[in-house]
């Protein structure tokens, strides 16, 4: 869908002089800091230079206190404690963590992930009756997990086995009867944590009540900056803080896991939070997509490199059949699309078929969203009709909200407001599906439903340097609510013809007056381009060949010079 290209309005003058000065830095970087809602020099300070004595303290996460005092009873008596996960990449990397700090503690405990395909998402009736048969707890941690699982604790509960949640998940409208709800959407502030931040304070706040010496909590920043960069959860607040260490962590992890992961993943020095999102988290997500995700998990637990070695190279293979069984569910998926939605008509869009792996589910509905500018829910059916399904929405329409009022149609929902999960019925399909688009039209509007393109700042090719490409990396790590600025340049041309890539990547050089800059633009529409001169929309990018670091600009988006 073509998109409505937003212009950044006028900056006042006196307050861009004002941050320039007090943040000493240049027009150029305080304009974009101003965008960030950075309006003095020492918000500048603080957002440029994220410190981990800037950390709040732990025990501000609701009921984190009652939490941290049960887990040392279980600790002093000795008591069977086991962590019970999700198996995408913030769940796994959670329990990684915890296993790692207890281990450290002197208390061994086992982790138990649930079987996507068999026991599905969280505490599942199935996936903790063979939870209580491998380990017989008298504690369950729920990591990623368990903020809406009333009817399971409440279960537990009943077989005299203890719950603590750390999750980050919408609480419903029922608290479970747990020990304890360690969940900040249950409180005030650190809304934007995923599981492994809260599973991080909460490793803090055992640690500030019964110190542990030479146990170092920064050691685990690499593995938190994994889960809140592959969780796409804001980078605001505690989570800039976490990223900044962790990815400067990771340069140097001592978990042989990790390592192995970037080796096999091909990621270099510097690492970014890029890498995370395409490279290194999709190869964890990748176990427990098309099999057990306890692959991952012990990828991240091992600490034999030969082994760990063996674990990589096992989830780079598992990655690679996930991308040839997502092609076909994509080509699939965009075919009913294509026949099925009306862009003028439909503000949602609910696609299901018995014929789509559910592992895959999650990143197909990504793409359909991406594509079309809907909230999107795409479900998998098995051969006796239940479905799973995952969904994506775009900024407006808040999923579990929506789902709330298309409760009656579903066995089971849970998620985020842009990311969520459902089980229904396959005779439920199209019932959902008509009190899902109801729902949809009746939040939504018109500026919702049309792609945007919002730009940040204009650039000459003149203006662009490695100066300024080293001032915008100072607003790193880029991400979810930070995202890396977009510049946008006029009248600009190809200096030659561009040369096509794999039949759907452009490389160009691009000209304006004397000035030459190296430009790519990937899946670029080869046969529709418009005729120069362009304005052109991108990022700035380092291009490092042989040695050599030069700007080039990465497309977004060309139209006719306007």
């Amino acid at each position: 869908m073509q998109r409505r290209w937003i212009f950044p309005g006028l900056t006042d003058v006196a307050t861009l002089g004002r941050l320039s000065r007090e943040a000493d830095v240049s027009d150029f970087l305080a304009s974009l800091l101003l965008k960030r809602d950075v309006a003095t020099g020492t918000e500048a300070e603080a957002y440029l230079k994220p410190r981990l004595r800037a950390l709040c303290d732990p025990g501000l996460l609701p009921e984190m206190d009652v939490a941290v005092a049960r887990i040392l009873r279980a600790m002093d008596h000795r008591e069977r404690v086991v962590l019970y996960g999700d198996y995408d990449v913030d769940g796994i990397t959670s329990l990684a963590i915890l296993a790692r700090f207890f281990k450290a503690c002197g208390l061994d405990v086992p982790c138990f992930l649930p079987s996507r395909a068999e026991e599905g998402y969280g505490l599942s009736d199935a996936g903790v009756e063979r939870c209580l048969e491998m380990h017989s707890p008298q504690l369950l941690l729920a990591v990623d997990c368990g903020t809406t699982s009333a009817k399971e604790i409440a279960s537990l509960r009943r077989r005299s086995v203890d719950v603590i949640v750390l999750d980050h998940h919408e609480p419903a409208l029922e608290r479970p009867d747990c020990t304890a709800l360690v969940n900040p959407k249950c409180g005030v502030g650190f809304h934007y944590l995923c599981s492994a931040g809260v599973v991080f304070k909460f490793a803090h706040a055992i640690l500030k009540a019964r110190p542990v010496e030479s146990l170092d909590l920064r050691e685990f920043l690499d593995l938190v900056a994994l889960a809140t960069v592959a969780d796409i959860v804001p980078l605001v607040e505690e989570n800039r803080i976490f990223v900044s260490h962790g990815l400067r962590q990771m340069e140097k992890t001592r978990w042989a896991g990790l390592a192995a992961l970037r080796r096999v993943a091909d990621v270099a020095s510097p690492i970014k939070a890029g890498d995370i999102s395409f490279r290194m988290g999709p190869r964890i997500n990748a176990a427990g997509r098309l099999g057990p995700a306890m692959e991952a998990l012990q990828l991240l637990l091992v600490d034999d490199p030969t082994d760990a070695a063996r674990l990589a190279g096992g989830l780079d293979a598992h990655n690679r059949e996930r991308q040839s069984v997502e092609r076909q569910v994509v080509r699939d998926a965009e075919d009913w699309v294509s026949k099925s939605f009306k862009p003028g008509v439909h503000a949602s869009i609910v696609a299901g078929s018995r014929d789509w792996h559910i592992g895959v589910l999650g990143v197909v509905a990504s793409r359909i969203m991406r594509l079309y500018h809907r909230p999107t829910f795409v479900i998998g059916f098995d051969e006796s009709g239940l479905g799973k399904g995952s969904g994506r929405s775009i900024e407006g329409l808040p999923l579990v909200a929506m789902l709330r009022e298309c409760a009656g149609h579903l066995e089971k929902f849970g998620g985020h407001d842009m990311a969520a999960g459902i089980s229904l019925k396959e005779s439920s399909l199209a019932a959902f599906r008509e009190a899902f688009e109801a729902s949809a039209k009746a939040i939504s509007n018109e500026e919702i439903l049309t792609p945007c393109l919002r730009l940040d700042f204009e650039l000459g090719l003149g203006d662009i340097n490695s100066s300024v490409l080293e001032e915008q990396d100072l607003l790193e790590p880029f991400g979810n609510s930070n995202s890396q600025p977009i510049m946008f340049s006029r009248a600009i041309a190809p200096a030659g013809e561009p040369r096509i890539m794999k039949e759907k990547h452009l490389r160009m050089e691009l000209q304006c007056g004397r000035r030459r800059v190296p430009a790519v633009f990937f899946n670029a529409p080869v046969n529709a381009l418009p005729r120069p001169p362009w304005d052109i929309a991108y990022t700035l990018d380092w291009n490092v060949w042989q040695g050599r670091a030069e700007p080039q600009l990465r497309i977004v988006e060309v139209r006719h010079a306007e």
